[in-house]
């Protein structure tokens, strides 16, 4: 199928309503007077979710939601600084078969061992309006990637599960992160869950066995969306910098000008954790940027990188961040 611009397709309010909301929430908040500074995309070309790995030869590799005719999207640069070369490998030709194949959203790699770990999600064959969380491995980084044939995550009644990120803690333990796709089934409005009742789009953590492909116990809740959020959280991506472990995240629905990169922190990667008190990122600060989202951070907490809008229609960017206890800003 030819994939579309976005990567979720509810119904949504129109652009110039969102737009409008911001600026008025622009106006009253502190946090948004700061100037903002041009960034031009590292990637230019539709390359929405994108998660990046260094291989072991010292290359960087970026992974992208489905697109210009692949399951999976890569590019790869001497530096995560670029300049980036957007790849024609598919990763992943064939999806796992509890999948119809279709929309293969936010990839991610992860060196697991001498083996390499795809995480991905796709649609659901047996609920084809839910998608899955799925694994597929490989010897080498850029694949073709095996699908393994059962879910890690899927719970449809829920909501699916989607945008899964690999994470491997100080003791050497192995996680995934996703979102439960809670607004899939939710009751309409902005990114179809904005009227009442309200699901629930908790990000979950998923402790896997030293494989990095079989669950190992039940997943336990991260966060949830509260009021600010708007309809969601999703895009969780899990990083430990000197004790402290960073969740980082997007709320507000993506396809508006309110969506956003935040963070929560936590000593423990069970949590609890605390939402910083304020974005990380918004449209037009601390860039030039229109609904930026959908980050994943370096693992040693100094680069970022995450997509927002652009002529092609959701551009990868990159930029340094800066970590100081619980605050992350962007340098």
């Amino acid at each position: 199928m030819t994939p579309s611009l976005f990567k979720r397709t509810s119904m949504l309010p129109s652009f110039l309503s969102a737009s409008l909301l911001f600026a008025g929430t622009a106006l009253s908040s502190p946090f948004l007077q700061s100037r903002a500074t041009n960034l031009s995309p590292a990637i230019n070309i539709n390359f929405p979710d994108p998660a990046v790995m260094q291989d072991t030869d010292g290359t960087w590799y970026a992974f992208a939601t489905n697109g210009n005719g692949k399951n999976v999207q890569s590019a790869s640069a001497p530096s995560i600084n670029g300049p980036w070369t957007v790849l024609n490998n598919d990763l992943l030709p064939t999806v796992g078969a509890w999948s119809n194949g279709a929309n293969v959203w936010a990839p991610d790699v992860r060196m697991i061992g001498s083996s390499y770990v795809l995480y991905y999600a796709a649609t659901d064959a047996a609920s084809t309006n839910q998608h899955c969380v799925g694994t597929a491995t490989s010897d080498t980084i850029l694949g073709p990637y095996t699908p393994r044939s059962s879910t890690i995550a899927c719970d449809v009644a829920a909501g699916g599960a989607i945008d899964p990120s690999g994470f491997t803690d100080a003791d050497g333990n192995h996680y995934v992160v996703y979102k439960i796709d809670g607004n899939s089934v939710g009751h309409g409005g902005s990114c179809g869950n904005t009227v009442d009742p309200i699901v629930p789009t908790p990000l979950m953590l998923q402790q896997l066995e030293a494989d990095g492909v079989t669950p190992s116990g039940d997943p336990i809740e991260l966060l949830d969306r509260g009021d600010a959020d708007g309809p969601l959280i999703e895009a969780p991506n899990l990083i430990l910098v000197n004790g402290v472990y960073f969740l980082f995240f997007s709320s507000n629905c993506y396809s508006t000008t309110l969506y956003d990169i935040s963070y929560a922190t936590a000593s423990s990667v069970k949590g609890p954790f605390t939402k910083s008190s304020a974005p990380l990122a918004v449209t037009g600060n601390p860039f030039n940027l229109t609904a930026p989202g959908g980050a994943t951070a370096t693992t040693n907490g100094k680069n970022m990188v995450f997509h927002a809008n652009c002529d092609a229609g959701r551009c990868m960017y990159e930029s340094a961040i800066t970590v100081s206890g619980t605050a992350v800003s962007f340098s």
